[in-house]
């Protein structure tokens, strides 16, 4: 669950702070004038404040945004169609990590150490530092550098992740065994959604109960959208059910839809590690043998090593998806359902022959 260790003072003082309301009313005057004209009532409405909540990456924004609805105001430290492992922070995200009544952000070693001490030194207080990952049935990252996830077929039971509250040893991303791409399986997300839920109306009772409908019927979307990725991958069988990707980001998708990673260009949870020529040419011949139709690349991030092996192997294309983060408005995955969608049905397109 969300915030296990969120002290009793901390949710005073938040309550004290702020008022958790469905909508922000405008401070105004009304002059209300009798029918003699003789009298007049000046009546003031107070305002009431929004939540000021701050999430990570525009995933997570658009996951509290959904479930939060007009309770808050949101904001987004890192761009729309940007690789989270090479972003940086700036004063002004300080100022933004400063001002923060909440703050969202994946967890399990996601974002660099710089980031995540960042987040420390300059949160009101450590109990508002919320960790999404914390409400998800993680998958280890094994030392050859593919993702064992044998035995996460139960999405039930979360509570299993003791151990990954320190942060230190991830500069330059490595994510400690623990793989954070959570967000590559939907029905993963749909438990996020409800267990977010369930905190909003735990800790804030004040708040306008409204939003836990709207709340709900994201948890519904999500749910649907498992189904539907589901019915879209159907047409794939289980032979021409793998994946060759850019680097490790797919375990959970795999896990959740049976297919097989059969490499990463990069053997790595992050897109900032390196590979060297012998790897590339191992992943060649294994392309090779299993007469792989796709190599996958993320959007967000150059597809140059991907395009190179792929000019190793005769009939193999490269298909770029959504995968570290939403792409920009008006694109095809300018919301987590889209962006899901389209990775589903271009992974399908792609290996289907």
């Amino acid at each position: 669950m969300f915030l296990k260790h969120l002290s009793k003072l901390a949710l005073i003082s938040i309550s004290v702070m702020i008022f958790f309301a469905c909508e922000s009313a405008e401070e105004a005057i009304t002059d209300v004038v009798s029918p003699d004209d003789s009298t007049e009532v000046v009546i003031e409405s107070e305002e009431l404040e929004k939540l000021n909540v701050l999430a990570t990456t525009p995933m997570i924004g658009e996951y509290v945004k959904q479930v939060g609805n007009d309770n808050i105001d949101l904001n987004i430290l890192m761009p729309y169609s940007v690789d989270p492992h090479g972003f940086e922070a700036s004063p002004q995200d300080a100022k933004k990590i400063a001002d923060a009544d909440l703050i969202f952000y994946v967890g399990l070693k996601y974002e660099s150490t710089s980031l995540v001490e960042l987040l420390e030194n300059s949160a009101k207080s450590q109990d508002i530092l919320i960790e999404i990952g914390e409400s998800i049935d993680p998958i280890e990252f094994s030392e050859e550098g593919h993702d064992d996830h044998e035995g996460h077929d139960d999405h039930e039971g979360h509570d299993d992740h003791e151990g990954h509250d320190d942060h230190g040893g991830h500069e330059g991303h490595d994510h400690g065994g623990i793989d954070p791409h959570f967000f590559t399986d939907p029905a993963r997300m749909a438990v996020v959604a409800q267990e977010l839920s369930e905190f909003l109306v735990a800790n804030f009772p004040d708040a306008d109960q409204g939003f836990v409908s709207t709340a709900n019927d994201y948890v519904r979307q999500l749910q649907d959208l498992d189904s539907e990725v589901e019915a879209t991958l159907s047409v794939v069988s289980s032979g021409e059910r793998l994946l060759v990707t850019n680097h490790a980001v797919f375990a959970y998708f795999a896990d959740r839809y049976s297919f097989t990673v059969l490499g990463e260009i990069i053997p790595s949870s992050s897109t900032l590690a390196s590979a060297s020529a012998q790897q590339l040419a191992n992943l060649a011949e294994e392309i090779k043998e299993n007469q792989v139709k796709a190599i996958f690349a993320d959007a967000s991030s150059s597809d140059a090593l991907a395009q190179t092996l792929a000019d190793e192997v005769a009939g193999v294309e490269v298909i770029n998806l959504y995968t570290e983060s939403l792409g920009d408005p008006g694109s095809s995955g300018e919301s987590y359902i889209d962006m899901v969608r389209f990775n589903a049905e271009a992974i399908a397109s792609a290996l289907v022959e």
